[in-house]
């Protein structure tokens, strides 16, 4: 597990993996604290003294931090769990029981639910020339999505809130790229595993709770925004995609362009957040994003 500020989530996250964790499985439970400052790492101390506690004085992006986990852990599979994610009964047994009876696959991922309990979408194609042409005319979810279906299936990508990947494979790969600090490293990691002969999995069986947190944090979603939209820039800059790089920012721009206009005339909505996107789509290195807030932290940390 990784947190970052999120005392509460986190010991309910491991509250679940005890109440959930299948019998006669054999299992450790590592944390990283991401230099949290809520009492975080002492509640884990305190509460929890079977934890290997990871407690950092400088904050660090989302893939150093799944990376650092990966290679200290000791078991064939690793669980990556966001602090704020709750495993539902039988999850880690689906998981597990989707990686052992497929050898050629590398992680699989879960059936991401809302706070509500509704499930959203958690697993997709890797970005491509149709994905962006789906998204010039607001079929994008129906082309890129492929969280569907009650069997499993194989997927381009999974979001690592949780995910079960297989260490050997992890390893064989380099881990996660730190140079994604956080958004587009799972896409990246997935997709390099692709390239090297694995298989990524999306089981509906397994479910788990994703609060998101950040997700009702207005003050950082600007950063958020800028952030998203560097390190996908960087995925297709990584991987060499020019053409789709340049298609995906055509098509993409539009559609944010499209949105905040609408956003204009509908009630309750902000177009303000879909012109960010299209600037954010068109200018990627601009703006202060979430690694430049930790950055922040790190020195106010240190003063």
């Amino acid at each position: 597990m990784v947190n970052t500020g999120g005392r509460e989530y986190l010991l309910d996250c491991l509250a679940a993996i005890e109440r959930t964790h299948p019998e006669g499985v054999e299992h450790e439970l590592l944390v990283l604290d991401n230099a949290s400052g809520d009492g975080s790492a002492e509640a884990v101390r305190e509460g929890h003294p079977d934890v290997r506690l990871f407690a950092l004085e400088r904050r660090e992006g989302k893939a150093d931090n799944d990376s650092r986990l990966l290679q200290a852990a000791t078991g064939r599979y690793c669980l990556l769990l966001n602090e704020d994610s709750e495993l539902r009964e039988g999850a880690a047994r689906a998981l597990l029981d989707a990686l052992e009876g497929d050898p050629g696959a590398a992680a699989a991922g879960a059936q991401l639910l809302t706070s509500e309990g509704e499930p959203t979408a958690c697993a997709w194609r890797l970005p491509d020339i149709p994905w962006a042409l789906a998204a010039a005319v607001f079929s994008h979810e129906r082309v890129a999505v492929q969280s569907t279906g009650s069997e499993v299936r194989e997927v381009g990508w999974v979001q690592s809130s949780a995910v079960l990947v297989r260490r050997e494979a992890a390893e064989q790969v380099g881990w996660l790229d730190g140079d994604f600090f956080v958004y587009s490293d799972e896409t990246d990691f997935c997709k390099r595993l692709h390239d090297a002969g694995w298989r990524i999995l999306f089981v509906p069986d397994a479910r788990a709770v994703h609060h998101d947190q950040l997700g009702t944090d207005a003050a950082a979603m600007r950063r958020r925004i800028v952030e998203f939209h560097r390190n996908r820039d960087l995925y297709f800059r990584k991987h060499g995609m020019k053409l789709t790089r340049l298609v995906w920012k055509l098509c993409w721009t539009w559609a944010y362009l499209v949105r905040a206009v609408a956003a204009a005339v509908l009630p309750g909505r902000d177009p303000r957040r879909y012109l960010l996107h299209a600037q954010q789509e068109l200018l990627p290195g601009r703006g202060e994003g979430i690694r430049e807030a930790a950055e922040a932290h790190n020195r106010g940390r240190a003063q």
